[in-house]
């Protein structure tokens, strides 16, 4: 992105773009990539906009330049999900709602200048850290500044890969990847195909897959993102992923599957490629943007278009929230952060919020961001890792 473009795009932001600036925006914004640009960039920084008093004004550009030069390895990530198929327009007038949304919930809530009690100031966020299960029960703690090595596997102590073992073997050995709260670990399994797992998660696998028969791994809970090593690689074998009711049948392809165990709610989101859903009876095939959503109390289960980004962004070091509910967005950081957040005031908790977070701040810096949005009038964080937001 150019100079002269990001200028416009902030005066854009700030209501003081002329005619011919709108008209230069307009045009450049007709290349798909560069819509894609436009919308991470303003969806990134709407909310630098409203902490500034004076919009129109030339110091009110300068500072928000100023911050956005601060975080330009942040912003210009394009998204590796298929390009949006939204004229230019479409866009634009999305983004602009969001921020309206937004707008709105910030005019609707009076801040006040309370400053927040943080009794412990150490809570920092989470890292690259797992327990390995060997077949014969043995535990590794994989984390950064420990090593590990097997005849199959590696660990620098941040990822682990496996390599495929030519030696033909008809019995599977089994490990298993346990990441905690506060975790997340990277997986390359022995068939070439990566997994992102997030914190409070467990995958299951088998050290070598068996060659000629479907490759099968589990994740018992969490949520892991899934790189599939094509079946044209593997001697034309499937994958396939089990979780509790649900089996995903994959031939090459990305996918996000979210599955905590306190959430009664299974989300698989298809990236790349397709997959086929089966949930006991139900039978379902998955194509990119789609998100599947199973209830495993009732067996309802519906099919929805999603924005992928929202759901695979915590893979890449991001919270992404689309209209996510401050006790949606909670769970969340409690998870990533390890501690216990109590929302103090209950009328609260359904409030909507729409917003991009990086993982790597301390949680008094997120809850900070969140204070001044307006959804929270104060926190404090005490010593027993417990957080209460009033």
């Amino acid at each position: 992105m150019s100079p002269k473009i990001e200028k416009i795009i902030v005066k854009y932001m700030t209501k003081s773009a002329t005619a011919d600036d709108l008209y230069i925006l307009s045009e450049w914004v007709k290349s798909q990539i560069n819509r894609e640009v436009f919308k991470d960039y303003v969806k990134t920084h709407y909310a630098i906009y409203y902490n500034m008093s004076k919009p129109d004004s030339k110091k009110a550009l300068d500072k928000l330049l100023f911050k956005i030069q601060k975080e330009k390895s942040f912003v210009y990530r394009l998204k590796k999900s298929p390009i949006y198929k939204y004229a230019a327009a479409a866009v634009i007038v999305g983004i602009i709602t969001s921020i309206y949304f937004f707008k709105d919930n910030m005019s609707n809530n009076a801040i006040k200048n309370i400053t927040p009690i943080i009794v412990n100031t150490s809570i920092e966020p989470g890292s690259d850290k797992a327990t390995l299960t060997l077949d014969d029960g043995s535990q590794i703690v994989l984390e950064k500044g420990s090593s590990f090595q097997t005849l199959n596997a590696i660990s620098n102590g941040e990822k682990i890969s496996y390599e495929a073992n030519n030696l033909k073997t008809k019995k599977v050995v089994y490990n298993y990847l346990t990441i905690p709260r506060g975790g997340q670990f990277f997986i390359t399994l022995s068939d070439g195909t990566k997994v992102w797992l997030n914190s409070e998660s467990q995958l299951k696998y088998p050290v070598n897959f068996i060659d000629g028969e479907t490759r099968k791994v589990e994740l018992v809970y969490g949520e892991a993102y899934f790189d599939v090593s094509p079946s044209q690689e593997n001697n034309e074998t499937e994958f396939m992923v089990f979780n509790d009711k649900q089996e995903i049948h994959v031939l090459g392809t990305e996918f996000n599957l979210k599955a905590y165990k306190d959430e009664t709610n299974i989300y698989t989101t298809l990236v790349e490629g397709s997959v086929n859903l089966s949930y006991e009876d139900i039978h379902q095939k998955l194509v990119p943007n789609q998100q599947s959503n199973f209830n495993k109390e009732n067996n309802d289960f519906s099919v929805n278009t999603v924005d992928v980004y929202n759901e695979i962004s915590w893979k890449d070091g991001v919270f992404s929230f689309e209209r996510k509910t401050l006790k949606e967005m909670m769970k969340v950081l409690s998870r990533w952060y390890d501690v216990e957040i109590v929302i103090k005031n209950k009328s609260i908790e359904n409030e909507e919020f729409v917003g991009i977070l990086r993982k790597n701040k301390k949680l008094e810096d997120i809850l900070n961001n969140v204070k001044n949005f307006g959804f929270i009038k104060n926190f404090e964080i005490m010593e027993n890792k417990k957080v209460v937001l009033e």
